[in-house]
């Protein structure tokens, strides 16, 4: 019988720690082209007032600039697909609430634990795994989407998917609702091979999306993005745009039929709040900050800020009663 490769037992360790899915890619800079389409992006000014995307390039085009002597990278991703039955749940309170109870939605990704410390922690496990699988000592460097790295690009070259016309990382099983994460390390790993795919002809997302930031020239322009806009668009920026998203936005996502046939999540260590769907819109204002911060610390959420979901509260009340003047 022949025996298992390091690679396999390292992304059979990855699934058994929780992981949905794991690659391996090497650690050489990405593509020219991916870099051109990057700086393309930037020039245009579809950042934003997203500045921090202007610094680091080099890193964020090169994971050896992350860690000396990287030789390959482990991709992760967690699938956050919630059960389809809380998900239609959520968007039903959310259009059918009375107006005397208003109510905003929140991207469905908030409505699980701050997935940042969840990701390193696993991480962290499968680096001690390798460690006591190889004879000398490694280094490594893990990166959650805080770090400047192009993990997408990274994620796609380690035959996890590819980037669909929503700028979004598709995975062929699990569609685009996973989260990835990145293991940099010294220990030369054989590279998985990419995928490949495409949208093709498919262009629910872009018709999905309610303020036109999925343009028909591939470029994602952010300063458009509802998702952009609840977290760093100025009041005069998103007025009347956000719609009834108080956190985040899930239109472009939802629209891919590859979401819709895709499994929900199950990992039951990666807790879901089903009571974060949507938040009461009044209930906001009145919150204290010691009870924005009492709900929120273990949610994506607290990084948002106290005085920007306040702000992102009136705005969603705004834009009902904008609404129902209509009506």
């Amino acid at each position: 019988m022949m025996s298992m490769s390091l690679e396999q037992e390292i992304k059979d360790k990855a699934l058994a720690l929780g992981f949905d899915a794991a690659g391996i890619t090497d650690a050489s800079p990405i593509s020219p082209e991916h870099v051109g389409h990057f700086e393309a992006w930037l020039r245009s000014g579809y950042a934003g007032r997203m500045d921090y995307m202007h610094r680091n390039i080099e890193k964020r085009a090169n994971p050896a600039k992350l860690l000396k002597g990287a030789q390959s990278v482990i991709v992760v991703a967690i699938n956050y697909k919630p059960p389809e039955s809380i998900a239609d749940c959520g968007l039903r309170i959310a259009d059918s609430r009375p107006d005397s109870n208003p109510v905003g939605r929140v991207a469905q990704y908030a409505q699980y634990e701050d997935y940042h410390p969840f990701i390193k922690s696993l991480l962290r496990e499968l680096a001690d795994f390798i460690q006591a699988r190889t004879d000398q000592t490694q280094r490594f460097r893990i990166c959650v989407d805080s770090a400047p790295l192009a993990e997408k690009a990274l994620a796609v070259r380690a035959g996890l998917g590819f980037i669909g016309k929503s700028h979004l990382l598709i995975h062929p099983q699990l569609g685009p609702q996973v989260l990835l994460g990145e293991l940099i390390t010294t220990l030369s790993l054989r590279p998985d091979e990419p995928i490949g795919g495409s949208c093709g002809a498919c262009d629910r997302c872009l018709r999905a999306c309610p303020a036109g930031a999925l343009r028909p020239d591939g470029f994602l322009d952010a300063s458009r993005c509802i998702s952009y806009l609840t977290q760093y668009g100025s009041q005069e920026e998103s007025a009347g745009r956000t719609g009834k998203w108080i956190f985040g936005c899930d239109e472009c996502l939802l629209a891919c039929p590859l979401q819709q046939s895709a499994p929900a999540h199950t990992n039951p260590h990666f807790r879901r709040y089903p009571e974060r769907a949507t938040l009461n819109l009044r209930e906001v204002l009145e919150w204290t900050k010691e009870e924005f911060e009492a709900r929120f610390h273990d949610s994506p959420t607290r990084r948002l800020g106290f005085e920007t979901l306040r702000r992102n509260a009136r705005r969603c009340l705004e834009s009902d009663i904008s609404g129902m003047k209509k009506i």
